[in-house]
């Protein structure tokens, strides 16, 4: 298994018989991007350049969720054992009133069983923790108009 998301991607790749810019082009997403996934020069990538590369590679999109972090393993239980470590007690209690609101989840009308919830939460997670820290590499009072 792969110590890395990068190191997953190249092993995926590879078994595919895909070049660099054979993924790239299959995927929409650059070359460049791939490469330095690889190579660990950029980090996991966001949820939708993961979705291209599950089509691209034909590989399930929760399976590259789980490699890149996302989604805990399976082996695991709870979802609250991927927080973060940069998290506050604050982000923490946010955290859990986000999956302990109990509000029924459907789909066309249809209850979801406790399974599918369960991938629905795990989703979330990883959404929020991302979220969350998007919004502390903002500085306080940066605008993204310009002072005229």
């Amino acid at each position: 298994m792969a110590a890395t998301f990068g190191e997953f991607l190249k092993q995926l790749r590879e078994r595919n018989g895909l070049t660099i810019n054979q993924l790239a082009a299959l995927a929409g997403i650059s070359g460049s991007q791939i490469s330095r996934i690889e190579n660990g020069v950029r980090g996991v990538p966001k949820p939708a350049t993961l979705r291209k590369i599950a089509e691209a590679t034909d590989v399930s999109y929760e399976e590259l969720m789980e490699q890149a972090g996302y989604l805990p393993d399976h082996d695991q239980g709870s979802s609250e054992t991927a927080i973060p470590e940069w998290a506050t007690v604050k982000d923490k209690r946010d955290f859990r009133k986000m999956l302990e609101d109990d509000g029924e989840l459907m789909f066309d009308g249809i209850p979801l069983n406790k399974e599918d919830k369960q991938r629905i939460k795990d989703v979330l997670t990883g959404l929020f923790w991302e979220a969350k820290q998007m919004n502390k590499r903002k500085k306080p009072g940066q605008d993204s108009g310009s002072d005229l």
